[in-house]
């Protein structure tokens, strides 16, 4: 070919067109790039970056470690079942005094305080009592114990040996309803501490309740508007969309208004006859899942909508042409073309679903709320970042993977569609 170009001199060179159309590409992908730089350094600022930060909180362990260098390092050789030797009661009196001021203290004994109680006076009270002069690590022991003699009990200084470690996985573990024992193995939680099986399991259950009643809900209203006349269905999914325009916090107090006791749902059920009092429909599980599927109701009706809306209405003519019953024409021809649509829609809903925490917090109960409620209870009320973490990460990693398959099923519409 460069042949002939040299052999024409009107036909351009073929290396050269390629060398043009190369660089020309590049400067495509470059402004292509450039265009979408500012949005990845919102997502890496707003999204991923407070992400990792939360996955590394919950194996993160810095009080102990921080605050008792020296304890840590004089217990590192103790088999935690033996009095410890008498070289960390020393070094305790040294690191607190070298401690710059009390909120240094008071997140070491809210960090030993959440592994045994009363740890928490044990810390405050010595680090008040200094200077603390001892002429030898014998006489260091002496004047703890002069001090406090809890200073004596096994139970704290294995506390503290345990959470030498800069990183550890007992938030995880406890998450799971699982702790390590004071030799460090890994054992079941006692029965009446193990709460989060349950409450992971009834985040499950709610969700799986409310997708349920959003796809009997939503199903027919999706086939309704996919056999209606283009017109008629956009105005009426119009009014399927209004609730996205509305705040949750104010669809929840309108929920309120209307599921109290002398609300207008009781009101009316009384003035048909229907019931003779009162029934019970907040601040219990019935208000949660009621208010949820209103809320997600539009997340469910989209996909089918989609799906829908792409079936050829003659496969169910010529099912029921063939000798088919109409109604199990519908079930055998129709529904199993709209399995991508549901299996779609119910992912979404269940993902949005398992991260609820207002309208489970304002319209249930005790034993209503949700892995997220905890989440919260111990970021800003307990002040345990660790524990906050971990159950966010449960809760980060339930939904990747519901994501996952969530992907699957949306690349599977898109392929039958």
């Amino acid at each position: 070919m460069s042949t002939l170009a040299s052999a024409l001199p009107g036909l351009p060179d073929t290396r050269a067109l390629q060398g043009q159309l190369a660089r020309a590409e590049r400067r495509r992908k470059l402004r292509a790039f450039a265009l979408t730089l500012p949005l990845l350094v919102f997502l890496l600022a707003t999204f991923l970056v407070p992400i990792a930060l939360l996955l590394k909180r919950a194996v993160e362990n810095p009080e102990v470690a921080t605050a008792l260098p020296r304890t840590v390092e004089a217990l590192s050789g103790w088999n935690r079942r033996d009095a410890p030797p008498d070289a960390a009661y020393a070094a305790v009196i040294a690191d607190l005094a070298s401690m710059p001021d009390g909120a240094d203290a008071g997140a070491l004994a809210r960090r030993l305080n959440s592994e045994v109680a009363g740890a928490r006076s044990l810390v405050m009270g010595t680090y008040r009592a200094l200077p603390i002069e001892a002429s030898s690590p014998a006489d260091a022991k002496a004047r703890l114990l002069e001090k406090d003699e809890r200073w004596g009990e096994l139970k704290y200084w294995q506390a503290i040996a345990k959470n030498g470690a800069r990183w550890t996985p007992d938030y995880l573990l406890a998450s799971l309803d699982f702790r390590r024992d004071a030799a460090g193995d890994i054992v079941r939680m006692p029965e009446d501490q193990q709460v989060f099986g349950r409450i992971l399991a009834r985040t499950f259950g709610v969700s799986a309740l409310v997708t349920l009643w959003c796809l009997l809900l939503a199903y027919p209203l999706a086939y309704w508007l996919s056999i209606l006349p283009a017109r008629r269905a956009n105005v009426l999914m119009i009014l399927v969309l209004v609730p996205f325009w509305t705040s949750v916090l104010v669809r929840v107090a309108a929920w309120i208004v209307l599921l109290q006791s002398g609300g207008l749902v009781n009101g009316a059920l009384q003035g048909l006859g229907v019931i003779d009092r009162p029934l019970e429909l907040l601040f219990n599980r019935t208000g949660v899942v009621i208010a949820m599927v209103h809320i997600l109701l539009p997340f469910m009706i989209l996909p089918l909508y989609s799906v829908m809306k792409s079936v050829p209405p003659t496969y169910l003519r010529a099912a029921v042409s063939l000798g088919s019953a109409p109604l199990a024409a519908f079930f055998r021809v129709y529904v199993p073309q709209t399995y991508p649509g549901i299996g779609a829609g119910a992912l979404l809903v269940f993902i949005l679903s398992i991260g609820y925490y207002v309208t489970p917090a304002l319209l249930g109960g005790a034993d209503d709320q949700m892995l997220s409620y905890y989440v919260a209870q111990y970021a800003n009320v307990n002040v345990n970042w660790g524990m906050a973490a971990a159950l966010g990460a449960i809760l980060l990693t339930a939904t990747l993977l519901l994501y996952g398959v969530y992907r699957r099923v949306v690349k599977s519409e898109l392929s039958l569609g």
